[in-house]
């Protein structure tokens, strides 16, 4: 158990109208008694009860620093699972330093990043993947993001592990015992039974494992990178999306030749966009150094836009960006359709299937054909959170894959005709693997580097 009180401000380390310093441990009461003061009445706070807010002074001795608001909340009701006290105080980066610097002074050491929800783990207030959701709501860049990081951390993941992980311990226990007592239990025949559950288990870690890609893309956003010839539009339709002037756009072909980057929010969701230099085969050095870059973004892209002037005739450089996309998710936008047209979707169809969306980037035509064709293309056209759980973490997802790979190895050992003492070494191993997303099965200093990642009073 953690003995020591740590304190920290937990809230933005800028100007703003309230301030929050948090202190949580044994003698979090003890240090609040010692620097409060009441605003009518002398009282000592750790004679109050617990989840009352009181008002008055935080003192240096003699000197009041700040008139404040101050929260009680005895453990184990709290976030962290111990005594905690959180101070309001004035939003000023030179108070909230001040009554930080009293706090420690009074007896509470500087918390390191993360620390509060590590202390929250390790008390058992929260499982490892909750605590993982904490820093993931804080880090939430859209709707879909912050549903999904407070569905787990209202336990979803956590759910979905211990009801498999609950169906391996009995295995396994099983196997053991009748190891254990032969002339009491059989097990003849207990291989073909085990492997009905163990694909079972198997499907429903699958179903976990292919929900990282969307969790990925809910988490991260959509890596999406905009492709087309040069002056095909691709500025222009970035510009749009933004809803800034965000490119220079001119009549000049190969006026982009660098990568620009832009995160945008479609329909509660995040892209990614890199504009690119128009493809192209070109002599200019530069530009061609801008068109090599465009093909090797496109290579890692979650999305291409493939954003095509309908003015003018296809050539070699819309066969090459064809090929391109042959085997990508891609988006395919005939622009420039308030011209002259000569390409439409029925001729592009003869050399591609991906979706079409005739637009005007310049009059802002089809675009909320096209926002809508994004959100279709990734998510079915709505994501629900109800029932659905989605591993947004590269570490779960690792777990998870080793989970299931231990569980083939059973499957293999049923099919060999191997000694039972095999499946219950292998099905253990896909117990501790999952263990490890829960917190249940980790080592120190994992610990210790996930919740480094955190915000400092977090």
């Amino acid at each position: 158990m953690i003995k020591d009180t740590i304190a920290a401000i937990a809230t933005a380390m800028t100007a703003s109208g309230i301030g929050i310093i948090r202190i949580s441990g044994e003698e979090a009461f003890v240090i609040i008694d010692r620097i409060y003061k009441g605003k009518k009445k002398e009282k000592k706070l750790s004679n109050e009860k617990s989840h009352t807010i009181h008002y008055g002074y935080i003192m240096d001795g003699e000197e009041a620093i700040d008139e404040v608001l101050v929260l009680l909340m005895r453990g184990p009701h709290s976030y962290t699972g111990e005594d905690t006290v959180e101070i309001d105080c004035h939003g000023g980066v030179y108070v909230m330093k001040r009554i930080l610097e009293t706090v420690i002074k009074y007896g509470a050491r500087p918390a390191e990043p993360g620390e509060f929800t590590k202390r929250a783990f390790l008390n058992g207030r929260l499982d490892l993947s909750q605590a993982e959701a904490v820093i993931d709501v804080i880090q939430s860049k859209n709707e879909y993001a912050l549903k999904s990081s407070v569905s787990q951390l209202k336990g979803s993941v956590l759910e979905k592990i211990s009801e498999i992980r609950k169906e391996i311990l009995y295995h396994t226990a099983f196997i053991e015992t009748a190891l254990d007592d032969p002339e009491h239990i059989s097990i003849d025949g207990y291989g073909e039974k085990l492997q009905g559950t163990v694909e079972k288990l198997q499907g429903a870690i699958r179903r976990l494992l292919e929900s990282a890609d969307n969790g990925r893309i809910i988490k991260e956003g959509i890596q999406t990178v905009i492709v087309g010839k040069p002056n095909a539009g691709k500025s222009s339709l970035l510009n749009v999306l933004a809803g800034k002037e965000r490119a220079i756009v001119t009549d000049i072909e190969g006026t982009t030749r660098d990568i620009l980057e832009e995160n945008i929010q479609i329909n509660g969701i995040c892209l990614n966009i890199i504009d690119t230099a128009g493809i192209r085969d070109t002599e200019d050095i530069v530009e061609k150094i801008g068109v090599d870059k465009a093909k090797d973004y496109a290579k890692d892209a979650d999305l291409i836009i493939y954003v095509v002037d309908a003015s003018r005739a296809l050539d070699e450089n819309d066969e090459q960006i064809l090929e391109m996309i042959r085997e990508k998710q891609a988006l395919i936008l005939l622009n420039k359709s308030d011209l002259d047209t000569v390409i439409t979707k029925e001729l592009l169809q003869k050399y591609t299937e991906k979706p079409m969306i005739e637009i005007s980037a310049k009059q802002e035509h089809g675009i909320e054909k096209v926002e809508h064709a994004l959100k279709e293309m990734f998510f079915e056209g709505k994501v629900s959170f109800n029932d659905e759980v989605y591993i947004t973490n590269i570490r779960q997802k690792t777990a998870l894959q080793n989970a299931y790979d231990s569980l083939e190895k059973v499957i293999g050992s049923i099919e060999n005709n191997m000694p039972e003492d095999f499946y219950s070494i292998d099905l253990m191993d896909a117990y501790e693997a999952l263990g490890s997303i829960t917190g249940e099965t980790i080592g120190e200093d994992l610990v210790n580097e996930i919740f480094s990642k955190f915000c400092m009073g977090k």
